[in-house]
């Protein structure tokens, strides 16, 4: 019988929290993009952090799971690399699904590498950090700063897009490459090593209403992250805002 993974019921709830906030930025969004409602979505807006804000959350998140993924699967006496392979090229595989149907929808923007192939390449790379502790939280930071200051420049080759290498008139409505992105996952791994090694027990003791929310949320956040965009679309349609 297959024994069921603990889970910690805070990261469930920063995670329904993420997914709050990125309903609320792609709602917006779409009211901007599909609407034409007068929204600024640029860096000194409110909706621009919202939606950062989300993706900071996910990949923390992503890199404090992975740690407890890796300790049960130490007890377990599970393979890590089969397991982490598994599930990041189910991931990245699901990123691709996105690349084509956006592909076919909006080819002038479509997604080529947005925060499923992020979160997909990303658990199969830190495979190798997963025992390290401080150095990942030096690795992520650097792997920050470095990708905060690829943005600011512009290439004449594509081939490295994934990596954080931006080409000329690049234009896509999701991309998330490894930096800096990768180095929030490292520091996920670094809290996850720190706070949940050999940990049992969730920090939440009590659930209320509203907690049990917000780790339903967390829980189902992936099939959230899939349906959530083309539902909002839809009602926009069918409130004839689109």
């Amino acid at each position: 019988m297959k024994t069921k993974q603990k889970r910690f019921l805070e990261i469930d709830l920063v995670k329904g929290i993420a997914v709050i906030l990125m309903i609320a930025f792609h709602f917006a969004f779409d009211l901007a993009y599909f609407a034409n409602q007068n929204i600024d979505l640029g860096l000194t807006n409110i909706w621009w952090f919202i939606g950062r804000s989300a993706a900071i959350l996910f990949l923390l998140v992503v890199g404090i799971n992975l740690t407890i993924s890796k300790e049960n699967a130490f007890t377990k006496k599970q393979n890590i690399l089969k397991k982490f392979l598994k599930k990041g090229l189910k991931i990245f595989g699901l990123g691709l699904l996105i690349t084509l149907v956006t592909y076919i929808l909006f080819p002038q923007e479509f997604i080529l590498f947005g925060i499923l192939h992020l979160i997909g390449l990303s658990i199969i790379l830190s495979i190798p950090f997963l025992k390290f502790e401080k150095l990942n939280l030096i690795l992520g930071s650097a792997l920050i700063i470095i990708g905060i200051a690829l943005q600011t420049m512009k290439f004449n080759f594509s081939f490295l897009l994934w990596l954080g290498l931006i080409p000329q008139n690049f234009a896509s409505f999701d991309y998330f490459p490894l930096m800096p992105w990768f180095g929030l996952i490292l520091i996920g791994i670094f809290i996850g090593n720190t706070c949940y090694k050999n940990k049992k027990n969730s920090l939440i003791k009590k659930e209320n209403a509203l907690t049990k929310t917000f780790c339903f949320l967390g829980k189902n956040s992936l099939v959230i992250y899939l349906i959530h965009q083309p539902l909002l679309i839809a009602l926009l349609y069918l409130r004839g805002l689109a």
